[in-house]
């Protein structure tokens, strides 16, 4: 069985009320996320929810303004479809830095971790990479992912993915 992990697809980076620097298109990424969640469920994969949290200081709140633990703008997106109750927070980019989220992979055996959300070449790299460095098999669902990075960041994260053998699909 694989499982897909849909990472970092809250409010504070696809609502209305978004910094300018979230610029990705909710409405296309919210449709191709939801098309990938039901066809994972529907075919008997587990799909689990990870949401990036920062943790609800002065100083966070000035520095970042997003992602604050406790906010709105922290929750899943109200236009994600949530088909499992399987949601874990992380306070780094690699998802897989969360102990009961890793645990869990390990007890369910997945065969493939195939990761789609935000951003394809911030959290869903990071969190292919540490897959790879774990041994564990991870692809990119590129359709159900989105950028805000440069191209020449873009580059950089690819050729970390590509030396990684990580693959998009």
């Amino acid at each position: 069985m694989n499982v897909l992990i849909v990472i970092d697809m809250q409010n504070d980076y696809l609502y209305e009320k978004r910094k300018k620097i979230f610029s990705y298109n909710t409405n296309a990424l919210i449709n191709a996320v939801n098309i990938l969640i039901h066809e994972y469920h529907e075919s008997g994969n587990d799909v689990i929810y990870i949401r990036h949290i920062i943790q609800n200081l002065p100083t966070n709140r000035l520095l970042f303004g997003y992602s604050i633990a406790g906010t709105k703008g922290a929750e899943l997106y109200s236009g994600l479809d949530i088909v499992s109750d399987y949601c874990y927070d992380k306070l780094l980019g690699d998802a897989l830095t969360n102990k009961k989220l890793l645990e869990h992979i390990k007890q369910k055996n997945y065969e493939e971790l195939h990761l789609c959300g935000l951003d394809e070449y911030g959290c869903v790299t990071s969190t292919a990479l540490g897959a790879a460095k774990r041994g564990l098999k991870a692809f990119i669902v590129r359709k159900g992912t989105a950028t805000v990075f440069p191209d020449k960041k873009a580059q950089k994260a690819q050729s970390r993915l590509d030396k990684a053998g990580i693959k998009h699909i």
